[in-house]
């Protein structure tokens, strides 16, 4: 039985400024956009939160294969970090959406909410160096995997693309550049997103219509969040990327705390 997806008051226009909205800071930092869609999702269409949580997903696809274009045409991807990324995320995406409807999603979100503050203080005090590149040995590689792995739970579990992970993980812990490390999330992200819609569409969680209107208009806006990324100052850049972090903590946390009241 699937659920009730759409509000029947919501016009295509409301997937348009959702989907502009979420393909801009897909460009400019990297992430799906997800945290911006998810919650508008539910507000203004009307959708239960699995639901946009899925709908999400799968319009972020357009809008990473788009986005990761401009990046790598300057050369802004590190295309083997994205490779093991992506093989983590793949099976991340299908451990996530397995565990949706199996697990309480507070003991996913409290992880991930402190894992965002510590990444948030973390961003503050490192100085991103544009000309710097990531050490390959099996270390890094195996660190690579598991945060693919868990970005990848992530997105299927909570409708996020990882980016909000990745990209300050690679800064931070991998000594990435801030415009490397936003283009290898995003190709990171294509196939995982892809996993992660393959099996969110199976238990009809899926909005198709809304996902294609939100995705074709979110990936209108991301080269022009790619082109203000390339444009920013790198520390500006980890402020402002630090900002979104902290603000998608917030929202996750005052989420949870709503859905907990009214089921209560």
């Amino acid at each position: 039985m699937t659920e009730n997806r759409l509000n029947s008051g919501s016009g295509w226009w409301v997937f348009v400024f959702i989907g502009l909205a979420g393909g801009f800071l897909a460009g400019m930092f990297g992430v799906g956009g997800g945290i911006i869609m998810v919650p508008a999702l539910v507000i203004f269409a009307g959708m239960t939160q699995r639901v946009a949580a899925a709908t999400s997903l799968a319009a972020i696809i357009p809008a990473a294969a788009i986005g990761c274009l401009g990046y790598a045409f300057s050369n802004q991807v590190d295309w083997l970090a994205a490779l093991v990324l992506a093989v983590g995320a793949v099976i991340g995406a299908q451990l996530g959406t397995y565990l949706m409807s199996r697990i309480p999603q507070s003991t996913l979100l409290w992880f991930f909410v402190s894992l965002q503050a510590v990444l948030v203080v973390s961003l503050w005090f490192s100085e991103p160096d544009r000309g710097a590149s990531m050490t390959w040995n099996f270390v890094s590689a195996l660190a690579l995997f598991l945060l693919g792995t868990f970005t990848g739970t992530i997105a299927g579990l909570l409708g996020v693309g990882g980016g909000l992970v990745v990209v300050p993980a690679l800064i931070i812990f991998f000594g990435s550049s801030d415009l490397v490390a936003k283009g290898t999330s995003l190709v990171m992200m294509i196939p995982g997103a892809l996993s992660g819609t393959l099996a969110n569409y199976r238990r009809s969680f899926v909005d198709v219509r809304s996902a294609t209107i939100t995705g074709l208009a979110a990936a209108a806006l991301t080269p022009l969040g790619a082109l203000a990324a390339h444009a920013v100052d790198p520390q500006l850049g980890n402020i402002l990327l630090s900002l979104l972090l902290a603000f998608a903590a917030i929202r996750m946390v005052m989420t949870h705390l709503k859905q907990r009241r009214e089921t209560s």
